[in-house]
Parts: C-alpha cells; sequence; structure tokens
C-alpha cells in the first residue's frame, strides 16, 4: 500500500458509527477497499442491524472522508453481518438461534412486557430475523399484546415440538398460547422453571438473528434457570426513575452480573411526561436515576421513553406502537434502543455457531 491509501484506509477505519461508540478499526468493521486514482471504493460490515439509519451513515461516511479524498470519488456500502456471541459459562448457542437476550425488570408496573415487544419489532425493522418468547409463565401478556385471537395455539410437530406463532413477522411463543383466560397456572417454582425450559427447547424456532425472552418481573426461580440452562448473550433491564423502582431494577442487574450475562444496557421507561395539551414537559417520576446506575454498572441508557398514552394505548389494542406508528417519535426510541443494544452486543466476543448441521442419530 502506498501512503495516501494507507491514510485513506486509516481515516476511514477512524469513523466512529454513533450507535456503535468505537471506531470501525477497532471492529474490523472495513470488510473491502479499493482506490484508484479516480475512485475509492469500501464495504463496511457492522455487527448489528441498522437498515433505517443506513443512508444516514453512507452520508456521514463521505462527510468524514472528504477532506482527504483529494477529488476521487468514493463510493460506500454498508452491510449487516449478525453472529452469535457469547454466553454465560461460554454455553453453546441453540440450534437456529444465534442470540438470546432477556428482558428483565426488578418489580412490575414498569412497562417490561410492553418494552420487550416493541424492542422486538424494532431490531426485526432494523433488519434482523427475531423471536419473542413470554417466559412470564404465570402472567403470560403477549399474546394480548399482539393482537392474537382468543384460543390461538401453536401447531404441533412429531407430537411434541411446537412452531411458532406468527405475529407481525415475529416468531412468538407464550404460555398464553398453551392455556385459557380463565385457567390460570397455579405451579410451584421448579414446575414454572421447567415450563420455561420446555418452551425453549421445544420450540422449532428458525435461523434467528435475536430471540428476546420476556422474563417475569424479580429475581426468582425463573430467572435463574435461565441463567443456568440457556445460554443468554445479554440482558436489558427496564426501569422506570422512581427510586423504588430503580433500587429493584439495581437487583436485577446485580443477579445477571453475578451469573456472567452482560447487562447490554437500560430501558427507563415513563422518564418524562409531555402534556398533549401545551407540550410542556415534566419529569413527574423524578429524573437522572437511569444513568446514574447505567454509570454505576458500566451500562448505558439506551433510550427515554416519555410516559405516553399511545404507548398504552397500542399494547392494550393489541397493535403495538412499532407497528401501528412505525414514523412516531416513540418508534424512533425503540428503534435507537433496538440499535444500541445489538450494537453493544456486536463488541463482546463471538460465540459458538448458530445454525449447525442436524445430524440424526
Amino acid at each position: 500500500m502506498d501512503k495516501s491509501e494507507q491514510q485513506i484506509r486509516q481515516h476511514l477505519g477512524d469513523f466512529i458509527p454513533e450507535d456503535l461508540g468505537v471506531s470501525l478499526n477497532q471492529v474490523n468493521g472495513i470488510s473491502a477497499f479499493q482506490l484508484s486514482d479516480a475512485a475509492v471504493t469500501a464495504t463496511v460490515t457492522l455487527g448489528y442491524p441498522c437498515d433505517s439509519i443506513r443512508d444516514a451513515l453512507i452520508d456521514a461516511i463521505h462527510a468524514h472522508m472528504a477532506p482527504v479524498l483529494e477529488q476521487r470519488a468514493l463510493s460506500v456500502t454498508v452491510e449487516s453481518r449478525i453472529v452469535p456471541h457469547r454466553a454465560q459459562s461460554s454455553l453453546p448457542a441453540r440450534d437456529q438461534v444465534a442470540n438470546i437476550i432477556a428482558v428483565a425488570s426488578g418489580k412490575g408496573g414498569v412497562g417490561k412486557s410492553t418494552s420487550a415487544v416493541n424492542l422486538a419489532l424494532a431490531l426485526q425493522a432494523e433488519g434482523a430475523r427475531v423471536g419473542l418468547l413470554d417466559a412470564d409463565v404465570f402472567g403470560p401478556s403477549q399474546p394480548l399484546m399482539l393482537g392474537m385471537p382468543d384460543g390461538t395455539r401453536p401447531q404441533v410437530l412429531e407430537g411434541k415440538f411446537f412452531v411458532p406463532v406468527d405475529a407481525y413477522g415475529l416468531q412468538t411463543m407464550s404460555m398464553g398460547y398453551l392455556t385459557t383466560k380463565q385457567t390460570p397456572v397455579v405451579w410451584r417454582g421448579p414446575k414454572a422453571s421447567g415450563a420455561l425450559v420446555q418452551m425453549m427447547e421445544q420450540t422449532r424456532w428458525h435461523e434467528l438473528d435475536y430471540l428476546l425472552v420476556d422474563l417475569p418481573p424479580g429475581t426468582g426461580d425463573i430467572q435463574l434457570t435461565l441463567a443456568q440452562k440457556i445460554p443468554v448473550a445479554g440482558a436489558v433491564v427496564i426501569t422506570t426513575p422512581q427510586d423504588i423502582a430503580l433500587l429493584d431494577a439495581i437487583k436485577g442487574v446485580e443477579m445477571f452480573r453475578k451469573v456472567d450475562i452482560r447487562v447490554l444496557g437500560i430501558l427507563e421507561n415513563m422518564a418524562m411526561h409531555v402534556c398533549s395539551q401545551c407540550g410542556h414537559q415534566e419529569a413527574i417520576f423524578g429524573q437522572g436515576g437511569g444513568d446514574k446506575m447505567a454509570a454505576d454498572y458500566d451500562t448505558e441508557v439506551l433510550a427515554a421513553l416519555p410516559l405516553s398514552l399511545r404507548i398504552r394505548e397500542q399494547s392494550d389494542k393489541g397493535e403495538p406502537v412499532m407497528q401501528a406508528f412505525p414514523d412516531s417519535d416513540e418508534a424512533a426510541l425503540y428503534r435507537a434502543a433496538a440499535r444500541r443494544l445489538a450494537a453493544r452486543l456486536s463488541l463482546t466476543e463471538a460465540g459458538s455457531r448458530a445454525f449447525p448441521n442436524i445430524v440424526q442419530h
């Protein structure tokens, strides 16, 4: 490489995508590079989905490269390549599932299930293949949030495997598909934990980049079973700015740290109330708690969602805001949070291969 080519490639490698937070050189993000007297052609490969901002990224790279091009034309392609990442205790990845991401909260009522379904739809909107497992065995809410009719049941293969239920393009499974509203699940802890493992292992997921697991609130048996038996690449903790919610969220973060599961970020719900009449913003549940917690635990606030009537109404209607209003401010926040959590995950070491060949014995 002559000096000019080396300088230009180095300058491209110094570019820092906003969601990633580190330079392309640090993640070996330049997968192809060619230089001639008239043009520079490059391919940038990122480890997370970014469909909605691909054009903006290309524009930002053009602006970054302008000082060193010396009249050359620049042609940049931005690609995404999602690979499996290391799970806790180096548990091998599940067949057909590259990365399992736990969505957790220290207490109920903070919008965890609403966040899980919208994050799943946001990852899908960014170009990933996504599944959603509703692991709240006692109070499954995802069938309602996904608008599934009463009595929806998964197809059964070979008498023992569930076919995921398609919902807005997501591959989904929930205890809510296996019981009725009139028959609540009354189980002791070990049986509930067994149900989670059974749903995970007996569902025929198909080539998923990400499987989001909507956990029940708290830090009990089901969460510990997840940590011991299911390969989790990362976790997202949902909280509100209230002190009591943050205290419980800290317990959730501590639990994941103890079992070697990386917390990819914190999603702060109900961070701000925006008056629908005058637009005045007020932090009625307090503010700054999520940022302080993120700083204390070496993670980040992925997004701060407003106290939004639209988010609540759409969840109750069975058409989440990401699906019903994909161009809304709320949807943009969910997409940004989804990209950031996937980008943070992409910075962890690679794990075992996602889609091994299935050998019948």
